[in-house]
């Protein structure tokens, strides 16, 4: 597996784009339950980030139920794991939305034009 997570400079912590690319990865199925994830060093390695980041974020990810250890060959994706990040991500897609849906309002947009932005937004997205 090559590198599958991207860091950025968005100012948030290294660990925590780890883990919500980890989750993100398992909502969309491309990591599935029982697949291997790379171990630390490695991944530390490929990402040039210090292990401790790499080991703190799969600390994170097995105290969420995300991952388990399988004896002897690392860590790998629990069961049921893809049905709980699934839900998470849309509940939390769902809080983004109502932020902005209640922003447009606060502003004086019209129902009508927040339907059309929101149209245009979806139309931008998937024309990429």
């Amino acid at each position: 597996m090559g590198i599958w997570i991207q860091i950025s400079s968005s100012g948030a912590p290294i660990y925590a784009q780890i883990v919500a690319q980890v989750e993100s990865a398992v909502a969309r199925g491309e990591l599935r339950p029982g697949d291997k994830i790379p171990p630390v060093r490695k991944l530390a390695e490929e990402l040039v980030v210090n292990p401790n980041t790499v080991a703190r974020a799969y600390q994170q990810l097995q105290a969420d139920r995300v991952l388990e250890p399988v004896r002897g060959t690392g860590l790998a994706v629990v069961a049921g794991a893809d049905k709980r990040c699934r839900s998470e991500r849309l509940k939390l897609i769902q809080t983004r939305l109502r932020q902005a849906m209640v922003e447009a309002r606060q502003s004086g947009l019209a129902l009508n034009e927040l339907r059309q932005l929101i149209d245009q937004e979806l139309a931008a997205v998937e024309a990429k």
